[in-house]
C-alpha cells in the first residue's frame, strides 16, 4: 500500500485554519481527505454530516471526506484510521491534522519520524502555517508558539490582509521573511486557495530542490538592533523609533551556510552530531544541498529538533558550480559557532 499524505495545518488562535480547512472540505477536486482535530470548534465542520461515530469519534461526511478528534495520542488515532483504510471501513486518500492554535507543530511533525510504524504507513508532506495580518505583529512580539509556528512552516498563508494597509502588509511579510527564508508566503482571502499550494508540496521530501530566496542574503545584518526585549518592554515605541522591518529582534531567526569547498563526511557527521545534542530543541528546521568529498551526487540532509536525515540526490550536472548551500532556522542558535564548526569540517 502507498504511503498516506499528511499535511499538518498551524497557526496562532483566528488566523483562520478552519475557514481554509472548510474550503479545502468543500471544494470539488476529488480526493477524499480525513482531517484530525486536536479540538473541535463551537460549530462543526459541516452541517452536512452522514455518519457520526461517536464511540471513536470519527465523522463521515457527504463529500467522503472523514473528521476525527484526538481523544488520546495523535499515534493511536493514525494508527487506527490507517487500520480502517486497510480493512475498508474508511476511505481517504490524505490526512490533515489541524492544530490547536497554541500548538508546536515540532512533536506533531516528528512523530512521522520516531515511530516506525507510522513511517511505514504515512508521509509527511508539509506545515502549512496561517498568520493573521492584523494581529500577526502583537502575537510575535509576545507569544513563542506563534514564532515556533513560522519556523517550522514549509508554506505560509497570511489572512486578514483586508483589515490592514498594504505597508503594514509588506512590514510583516518581510519580518517573516528574515524568520524563515524557504517558506514560500501567499496572500489569501477567507480561505480561498488554490490546492495546489496545499497539497503535495513536499516539504519533508529529502530530494524537494532547497529553495532559499538569493536576495535573504542581501538584506542588512541586523545590525544595531541588537535588543533585548524584557517583560515591560514597549515594544510599539522601538518600531516607532526605528521605523524599521528589524525593530524586533526575534528569537526565532535563519541563517544561510554557503561553501564552494566541499565537506568531509566524517567531520561533518561529527559536528552535526554534536550541534544537535545541545542545541536540538532550539533547531525548528535546517535543511541543505551538500558538496561532499568522495561522490559526485549532491547529499541532501534536512532535520526537525533533534531528528535529521540525508539521502543522496541528484548528480552535478556539469558545468554546476558545486555550492554547499544549508539553512537554520531556529531559536537564538549561535550563528558564530554553527558557522565555524561548518567551516572545521570543509575539505
Amino acid at each position: 500500500m502507498s504511503l498516506i499524505p499528511v499535511t499538518i495545518l498551524t497557526g496562532f488562535l483566528g488566523s483562520g485554519k478552519t475557514t481554509l480547512l472548510k474550503r479545502i472540505l468543500t471544494e470539488t477536486h476529488g480526493q477524499k481527505i480525513a482531517v484530525i482535530e486536536n479540538e473541535f470548534g463551537e460549530e462543526n465542520i459541516d452541517n452536512e454530516i452522514l455518519v457520526n461515530d461517536t464511540q471513536e469519534n470519527i465523522i463521515q461526511m457527504n463529500n467522503g471526506c472523514i473528521c476525527c478528534t484526538i481523544r488520546e495520542d495523535l499515534r493511536d488515532t493514525l494508527q487506527l484510521l490507517a487500520a480502517k483504510k486497510r480493512k475498508g471501513l474508511l476511505d481517504f486518500d490524505r490526512v490533515v491534522i489541524e492544530t490547536t492554535g497554541l500548538a508546536d507543530p515540532g512533536p506533531v511533525a516528528q512523530t512521522f519520524f520516531m515511530d516506525e510504524e507510522i513511517a511505514e504507513q504515512y508521509l509527511l508532506d508539509s506545515i502549512l502555517t496561517l498568520v493573521d495580518a492584523k494581529h500577526a505583529q502583537t502575537q510575535l512580539n509576545g507569544r513563542q508558539e506563534a514564532r515556533r509556528q513560522i519556523g517550522f512552516a514549509d508554506q505560509i498563508f497570511i489572512s486578514k490582509t483586508d483589515l490592514v494597509d498594504a505597508d503594514e502588509v509588506q512590514t510583516l511579510m518581510q519580518r517573516i521573511k528574515h524568520m524563515n527564508p524557504r517558506a514560500p508566503q501567499k496572500v489569501v482571502h477567507f480561505g480561498e486557495v488554490a490546492i495546489k499550494d496545499v497539497f503535495d508540496l513536499r516539504g519533508f521530501n529529502l530530494n524537494a530542490k532547497l529553495d532559499i530566496d538569493p536576495d535573504f542574503l542581501k538584506e542588512d545584518d541586523h545590525a544595531g538592533h541588537d535588543h533585548v526585549h524584557t517583560a515591560d518592554c514597549d515594544h510599539a515605541s522601538h518600531a516607532a523609533e526605528s521605523g524599521h522591518h528589524h525593530a524586533h529582534d526575534d528569537d526565532v531567526k535563519s541563517f544561510v551556510f554557503r561553501s564552494a569547498k566541499p565537506f568531509s563526511p566524517a567531520k561533518l557527521e561529527d559536528f552535526l552530531g554534536a550541534i544537535v545534542n545541545i542545541y536540538g530543541p532550539r533547531m525548528l528546521r535546517y535543511k541543505g544541498v551538500l558538496n561532499m568529498e568522495g561522490t559526485d551526487r549532491k547529499v541532501i540532509f534536512q532535520g526537525v529538533h533533534q531528528l535529521m536525515g540525508s539521502d543522496l540526490g541528484p548528480a552535478w550536472a556539469a558545468g554546476e558550480e558545486k555550492i554547499s548551500k544549508m539553512v537554520f532556522i531556529g531559536i537564538d542558535l549561535p550563528k558564530d559557532i554553527f558557522s565555524q564548526g561548518l567551516e572545521q569540517c570543509l575539505v
